[in-house]
Order: structure tokens, then C-alpha cells, then sequence
């Protein structure tokens, strides 16, 4: 029995201590130095820990060590089953349709004394200080922003002058006789040729009213136009392309806004390619893009398929988080939606967790539960104390993607993680707990790659 005892402990000792090595392994390739001092602290102690016990502590409170864990063990264990997991809670959807020029960056634009600013403000008052007020920061890229680097915003604005480029690719008239397909044979080659553009992942929702924008308000076209797209289009087509980890990480200094516009471009790209493919096909189709949307894209998402709507109301990926850019497609072509499935897993996370709220510099986002809004239950950010900041900082801040724990690598162990929090409500405490403890309640940004410090003006 007394052999059998320490065998187990050796094993224990040896399992647990090769794990922490693992993780150190993965966190220094994560670039994630404090996670590795911490994790480098635990495994001394760990190691010092089993060292003393084996040789001093009696087989009897071995014993004990070895029960207490098959009983944490087994309590984990029965926590996975469906039967502890079930959420009778109601996700609904917002009913109410959204003015486009409401948004923060179509107001931004307005020049006072034009016919747009005297349009807009005589409709909404309320609004004229409250702009005035935002249009006297240094604003986005400025040489006068807290994070000013003058050869990353200059890359950035490269992609951002090709995602204005191609404001006018979006869309085009159809020349094409209809190739007729069945629609889940239709689906099945739009979600292929999406993801043989650049797509990562791609869902297709049924268009709806609350999907789309009532007026435009900085895309191409007359500002202030009634959008008429449910009368053309009937399905919307959302995917998602990953956003470099590296970059993010470091917001919200400048190369997380780089990494954001280039994958504004992807995105876009990808986009234009798959609406033009299916106007080949002879349908209508159009792409929606950055600065030219006439949809609502992350809603449109979330009801594809794509995802769950987060505390930072921005989509939370399975596997990226919200690590993502999105890009949408509708058209009149007859296809098979997807079902959305409410992830309750994902919503009771972001419920327990706050750290995007508890990182945000500009305090913007909610630490309550979700409220009725519009219609439904669901968490909204500030909007213009999130773009107030964004035009102190000179970037699109991105602190809330970089921090939240789904926007870890898509690697085994994370997915691990991923995979008890989708499963177990109390592994999602555990998990709450463990990544404050080794990536820290306020996570630090990293420091800029070494590719990105070259010309840099000290």
C-alpha cells in the first residue's frame, strides 16, 4: 500500500510540474513575460513542495494530498454534465433599426455650416456640444495623440487608403445569367469560396429589418438617404479574419490600430471578391465594408453563427474571441441560413469576468448584467467616451480585445480552457480566477515587436 502511495504522489509531482513547464513554454512564445514569472514562482514552489514531501511527509497525509484532489477532481468532473449546465434564459434581438448617422464616426465628419452639419444637428440638438467637444481632440493618427508614432500611422493609413479605394468596388450591376443551385448547395460553395478568399470562419443569416441601417451616414452615396436594402437583398453573408495576436497585445499603442487596418483591408477584400463572385453568378450582391456598411455587422454575425455578442459588445469568436474582423455580404441569392444558438457559456463568462471593463481607459464599458435595450437583453458600451478616447490616444484603443481571456492563441492548452468554460459553470469561475492569476486582473501591454521598433524615434 505504502508503495502504491508514493508512486501515485511521484506521479502527481512529475505530472504537475511538467505541466507548468509546458505553460511556461507556450507563455514565452506568448510574449507573456509576467505570466512566465509567475508560473516560474509556482513551479519552484511546486517543485520545493513535493521535494520536502516526499522525503519528510508520512504516507498517511500523502494520502490525504492524493483523496483531496481525486475529490476536487470528481467534483469538476460532475460539473461537465449537461444536466449542472442548463441556461432557460432568453437571448432576444434588438428591434429597433439604427440611423447610421447617429454613429460616432459618421458625426465626426460633419463640417460645421454644411448642409449635412445644419441637417443633422436640427435633428439631433442634443448632440452639436457633445461633438464640438470631441472634434477639439488631437483625433485619430494625430501628431498631437498620446501614442504618436509617426511611421506606424503612416502604414496605417495606408491600409486605410485602400479600404477608401475600394469604396466604390462594392457594389455593381449584374450582367449574368442566374446559375441556378439549390440553396444548401449554394450556401456550401459561398462558405467554400469565402474561405478560399481569406475567410476564417463564414455563416449565413436571413436579412432582417434590425440588421440594417435606416440612412446613410459616411458610406458611399447621398449622406442622409433612405437604405433600401431589405427590398433588395434577403440573406447576409458573415465571416471573420484573425487579427494578429502580437500586434493586439500592445494596445493602445499604435500597432494594434495597424494590425486593425490591415485587417479592415482582408476583410474587405475578401468581401469584395465574394459579392463580385456571386453577381457572376447572376445575382445581386453587395459587399459591406469599413466606412462603406450598410448593415450592422457583428449583429449580423452573432445571427450567422459566427459567435456571441460580449460585455464589450463586440463578437466573441470560439476560437479567436474578439480578436476578429468581420465582413458581410448580402444578396438576393437564395441560400440555406444557419441557426443561431445562443452560447449561454459565453454570455455567463463575460458576466463573471469584467476585465474588459476593469482595463478600459476610458471606463466605457459596463460592469452590470445585461438590460433591455432596444428590445433585448444585452450589455452597450459608451460609445462616445470610448471615441473621445480614441481621438485622445490617436488609435482605435483596442485595450478590451487584447485583455479578454478568448483572445488567447488558438492552441491546445487555451482551447482546453475554451472547451471547460463552454461546458462547466464552475470550471468557468476556475478559469476566471486562473487567467487573473497568471496574465494579472489589468493586464499590461506588451512591448512593440522588434520588426516594429526599427526606425522608431526614441
Amino acid at each position: 500500500m505504502d508503495s502504491w502511495i508514493q508512486i501515485l504522489f511521484l506521479c502527481l509531482a512529475v505530472s504537475s510540474i511538467l505541466g507548468f513547464l509546458y505553460f511556461i513554454i507556450i507563455s514565452y512564445q506568448e510574449n507573456e513575460i509576467y505570466t512566465v514569472k509567475v508560473v516560474s514562482l509556482l513551479t519552484l514552489v511546486t517543485g520545493i513542495f513535493f521535494l520536502l514531501s516526499i522525503f519528510f511527509v508520512p504516507q498517511s497525509i500523502k494520502l490525504a494530498i492524493l483523496i483531496l484532489i481525486a475529490l476536487v477532481g470528481a467534483v469538476f468532473a460532475v460539473s461537465f454534465l449537461p444536466i449542472f449546465n442548463q441556461s432557460h434564459e432568453t437571448v432576444q434581438t434588438p428591434n429597433v433599426r439604427k440611423d447610421e448617422r447617429d454613429i460616432p464616426f459618421a458625426r465626426i465628419r460633419l463640417v460645421e455650416g454644411s448642409k449635412e452639419y445644419k441637417q443633422y444637428y436640427t435633428m439631433h440638438p442634443q448632440n452639436e456640444e457633445i461633438d464640438r467637444q470631441t472634434r477639439k481632440r488631437p483625433g485619430l493618427m494625430s501628431p498631437k495623440s498620446l501614442y504618436n508614432d509617426p511611421i506606424i500611422y503612416a502604414a496605417t493609413n495606408a491600409s486605410f487608403f485602400l479600404t477608401e479605394y475600394a469604396k466604390e468596388s462594392v457594389n455593381a450591376t449584374n450582367k449574368y445569367t442566374n446559375i441556378e443551385l439549390a440553396p444548401e448547395k449554394a450556401s456550401q460553395l459561398i462558405k467554400n469560396y469565402a474561405q478560399h478568399y481569406g475567410a476564417l470562419e463564414t455563416g449565413i443569416s436571413k436579412l432582417r429589418p434590425e440588421h440594417v441601417y435606416t440612412h446613410t451616414g459616411r458610406g458611399a452615396g447621398q449622406y442622409g438617404s433612405e437604405i433600401n436594402l431589405l427590398d433588395e437583398h434577403d440573406y447576409a453573408i458573415a465571416f471573420t479574419v484573425e487579427m494578429d495576436f502580437e500586434l493586439i497585445k500592445t494596445a493602445p499603442a499604435a500597432p494594434g490600430c495597424l494590425e486593425s487596418a490591415h485587417q479592415y483591408v482582408e476583410a474587405a477584400r475578401t468581401a469584395i471578391q465574394l459579392a463580385a463572385f456571386i453577381r457572376n453568378l447572376g445575382y445581386e450582391a453587395r459587399a459591406h465594408i469599413d466606412g462603406n456598411y450598410q448593415v450592422i455587422a457583428p449583429l449580423i454575425a452573432r445571427d450567422a453563427g459566427l459567435g456571441e455578442l460580449s460585455r464589450m459588445s463586440l463578437l466573441i469568436s470560439p476560437k479567436k474571441g474578439p480578436r476578429v474582423r468581420l465582413g458581410v455580404v448580402t444578396t438576393n441569392m437564395p441560400l440555406s441560413p444557419d441557426a443561431y444558438l445562443p452560447n449561454h457559456a459565453v454570455l455567463e463568462f463575460c458576466e463573471i469576468c469584467k476585465k474588459c471593463a476593469r482595463t478600459c481607459p476610458s471606463q466605457s464599458i459596463s460592469y452590470d448584467q445585461r438590460k433591455i435595450t432596444d428590445g433585448a437583453l444585452q450589455w452597450k458600451i459608451d460609445p462616445i467616451s470610448c471615441f473621445n478616447y480614441w481621438n485622445m490616444a490617436g488609435t482605435d484603443c483596442g485595450v478590451c480585445m487584447s485583455v479578454c481571456p478568448y483572445s488567447h492563441p488558438d492552441t491546445p492548452a487555451h482551447n482546453a480552457i475554451r472547451f471547460g468554460i463552454q461546458h462547466s459553470r464552475l470550471f468557468r469561475h476556475a478559469a476566471n480566477l486562473m487567467d487573473d492569476i497568471f496574465y494579472g486582473k489589468k493586464p499590461k501591454p506588451h512591448p512593440l515587436p522588434d520588426w516594429l521598433e526599427f526606425g522608431q524615434q526614441k
